[in-house]
């Protein structure tokens, strides 16, 4: 079993718009995972706790090999519990430049099926109880619980 606490670089933080706009899951050896406070699509995202990375080549070798294995790791475990028709994963950083991974789940009758997410309809707030449900999950099948 992985630990779910590793040394963090101490100048290291979340962007403000990734804290704004994420619940906090969890860390994985190299990686933050949350998940999108959009309840229109389950939306995980990680990111490494690196400073300065903004693309994934600013990742050692080791380092971009631990963020494929966390990516996996953490959309095996998004399928699992959403039984999706797609996953979509992708490392875009347009709008926030820190490096980070978005796992969407992805349903032929969701609200943008076949399009991106971004922009497709409002953001629409997760029920407290159902969005803990989903991250004890998520926890669990990931080892962090």
């Amino acid at each position: 079993m992985v630990s779910a606490r590793t040394s963090m670089p101490a100048d290291w933080s979340l962007h403000p718009q990734l804290q704004k706009d994420t619940i906090d899951i969890g860390d994985l050896p190299l990686s933050r995972v949350l998940v999108i406070k959009d309840a229109n699509y389950p939306w995980l995202l990680l990111v490494p706790r690196r400073s300065g990375a903004s693309e994934i080549i600013d990742l050692d070798e080791v380092e971009q090999a631990q963020l494929m294995t966390e990516t996996a790791r953490v959309a095996r475990a998004l399928k699992d519990i959403t039984q999706c028709d797609k996953l979509n994963i992708a490392a875009l950083g347009n709008a926030v430049p820190q490096l980070h991974v978005h796992i969407i789940a992805r349903r032929t009758t969701d609200a943008a099926w076949p399009r991106p997410v971004w922009g497709a309809v409002p953001a629409l707030d997760h029920d407290a109880s159902e969005v803990q449900a989903f991250i004890s999950a998520i926890r669990r099948k990931i080892w962090l619980s």
